[in-house]
């Protein structure tokens, strides 16, 4: 079954009553994890970005407070819901670790080993995001991870643009970073569109799918056009998995129902329903 994890992002408005919201929602349409980013301004854009654009600075709003993060972790526990954190800055991985169930690395991260190397040696698992990473830059990310101890490692497929057009997704390489690592491969959904989920999981078996979950169409990025809100993905999240249900096993099975109908085949003598043998039994001089 593809796991589904809701990325928070900036969504919480900085409200621990709407993160907590954000929570139940994720539970209730049907995923596995809820995951929030952890960062700071001043550690995630240097000096003079933030002195000469506003537009950067403004995104102070956007921070989570750390105060939330014991109150989120526990609701996520009793909810049964796995808890997940993007650091965006060394020390938040160290903050993070006693209440998260995964650490994500997203794609503008990808070149920062050190950060690679801290998560990966907290010993919890790890999902990368791979966007805007050639090959031989997703390669360094893997074994560096790897070499510090990162036992379960998920990639995912990822456009890093906000929102991204169906026929720039890419989908097919799935397959191949699924073949060149032998590791679980997922997607990243930047797209919000229900077909690319539904094509993501069904034709390129995503082991994972994030998305970027809004409540009302009023958390800080849900303008950007890249945000689900929960009643349209949390339809995509049942119609997956009734599909995946279907599934079953790859051998012929016959169901009670099926033994019950096999007497009423056509029988091969003379291409009439039920069999001869049931005709005799049961309608022998009727």
């Amino acid at each position: 079954m593809t796991q589904f994890i809701a990325e928070v992002c900036s969504n919480h408005n900085q409200r621990l009553t709407r993160c907590l919201k954000m929570v139940e929602t994720a539970k209730s349409i049907g995923c596995d994890a809820v995951k929030f980013q952890l960062f700071r301004i001043d550690d995630l854009f240097a000096p003079e970005v933030i002195r000469q654009s506003p537009r950067h600075a403004d995104r102070r709003a956007w921070e989570l407070s750390l105060d939330y993060i014991p109150e989120i972790a526990a609701y996520c526990r009793e909810l049964d819901l796995a808890f997940g954190c993007t650091p965006f800055y060394l020390q938040a991985v160290e903050t993070a670790q006693p209440y998260v169930d995964f650490f994500k690395i997203s794609s503008y991260e990808i070149l920062w080993l050190d950060l690679l190397r801290a998560c990966a040696q907290t010993g919890l698992p790890v999902v990368l995001s791979t966007g805007m990473a050639d090959m031989h830059e997703i390669c360094k990310a893997v074994e560096t991870l790897q070499l510090n101890g990162c036992r379960q490692l998920t990639l995912l497929h990822c456009i890093s643009h906000y929102p991204t057009p169906p026929a720039q997704c890419d989908l097919a390489f799935i397959a191949t970073l699924r073949n060149r690592f032998a590791l679980p491969v997922g997607w990243s959904d930047h797209s919000a569109e229900p077909a690319v989920i539904y094509r993501a999981a069904s034709t390129w078996r995503a082991h994972m799918i994030e998305f970027h979950l809004d409540l009302d169409g009023h958390g800080a990025e849900y303008d950007q056009g890249h945000c689900w809100l929960p009643q349209a993905i949390g339809q995509c999240i049942e119609t997956l998995q009734l599909g995946q249900q279907s599934d079953g096993h790859a051998i012929k099975r016959m169901s009670e129902q099926e033994r019950q109908e096999r007497q009423w085949r056509a029988d091969p003598s003379d291409g009439l329903r039920p069999l001869l043998d049931v005709r005799l039994r049961r309608y022998q001089g009727g």
